[in-house]
């Protein structure tokens, strides 16, 4: 059975507070065919700790807004990697080379991925694309 609706819209939200502070390489993976504890993992990544933090922060505050609130969080203090777990969308934001190291993507790139694209990302694509005719 495929990830909820709601979880899909929590991962989406998520997805964007994070590209909205400049996240890197946002894959959301439908994890709920392997998975009975969650349905969705967001994977992000930052150059830096303080980076890192930023988009925890943005991730918490839009979904907070929403009505939500993490059960767990970890990895806040070193900024390494942090994971938030809302129960149906798992968060993890990492740094570049924890990501590199673990490679998240690979464990579990036999899981569908939820489409999303970045905004900024969208707009410069479309800027060049304009600029270019």
């Amino acid at each position: 059975m495929p990830a909820t609706e709601h979880a899909r819209e929590l991962a989406l939200a998520a997805a964007s507070a994070a590209a909205d502070k400049k996240a890197e390489n946002i894959v959301l993976i439908d994890v709920s065919e392997q998975l009975v504890i969650t349905d969705v993992f967001l994977l992000a990544s930052a150059p830096n700790e303080r980076q890192v933090k930023s988009i925890v922060d943005a991730v918490e505050e839009r979904l907070h807004a929403a009505g939500e609130k993490p059960i767990r969080r970890e990895g806040h203090r070193d900024g390494r990697w942090v994971l938030l777990d809302y129960a149906d969308l798992v968060v993890h934001v990492q740094h570049n080379e924890e990501r590199t190291f673990y490679e998240l993507d690979r464990l579990w790139r036999d899981c569908p991925v939820i489409p999303f694209t970045d905004p900024a990302e969208a707009a410069a694509a479309e800027s060049g694309a304009e600029g270019g005719r």
